[in-house]
């Protein structure tokens, strides 16, 4: 099953299984390709975020259950505030489920992290198929939303022909508007072909 993802400008991937198998512009791609489903998105096609924070944001952040908020709120949890729960394994598996959830919802497709040495939460990120090495900690404050981290933001590589078919769809005209409102506006989510992720 083909399917075509397209954005505002034109701008569209073929997606067989998990690979992009053709990308260019929409017209050129229906006419190559009359069978294939097409997905219209808002706003631009990119190739996806990657969290560079991977170890602080799972490892080193309770991130609530949406039935906590009104006892621990609905930001994540650190410091003082994170060593006054009582954390066991269970507890730290749905925490990292959720952030990664949450970094789906910014248009995130890799998770950098050093060595995970909570079993629960390198179980939750390996299920994922997120996971990326990265060597030392970066700069910046861990974000949810890269954009908001305050270090240069990098995304995986461009998508072609044969490349691995992640990328993300963000409601905005250009690349600089998506750096001025941020990852906020990511509408949809796509790693290795699957839909992970859509705007409601």
């Amino acid at each position: 099953m083909l399917t075509i993802h397209a954005d505002s400008r034109g701008h569209a991937l073929v997606v067989k299984g998990a690979w992009v198998a053709d990308a260019g512009q929409l017209a050129d791609l229906v006419a190559a390709h009359p069978q294939a489903r097409v997905r219209h998105w808002p706003g631009i096609l990119t190739p996806g975020l990657i969290n560079l924070h991977g170890n602080e944001l799972l490892e080193q952040a309770y991130h609530p259950d949406p039935r906590e908020a009104d006892e621990l709120g609905t930001e994540p949890l650190t410091g003082e505030a994170l060593a006054g729960l009582a954390m066991d394994d269970a507890r730290w598996g749905a925490s990292a489920r959720r952030a990664l959830q949450r970094m789906l919802a910014h248009g995130t497709v890799r998770v950098a992290c050093e060595e995970l040495h909570n079993r629960a939460v390198r179980d939750a990120l390996h299920r994922s198929r997120l996971a990326m090495g990265r060597l030392g900690r970066p700069g910046g404050t861990p974000a949810l939303d890269p954009y908001a981290s305050g270090i240069p933001v990098e995304f995986t590589e461009p998508r072609e022909r044969h490349s691995a078919a992640r990328f993300a769809v963000f409601d905005v005209r250009d690349e600089a508007e998506l750096a001025e409102r941020g990852a906020d506006t990511c509408v949809a989510t796509v790693v290795d072909g699957r839909l992970v992720y859509r705007r409601r």
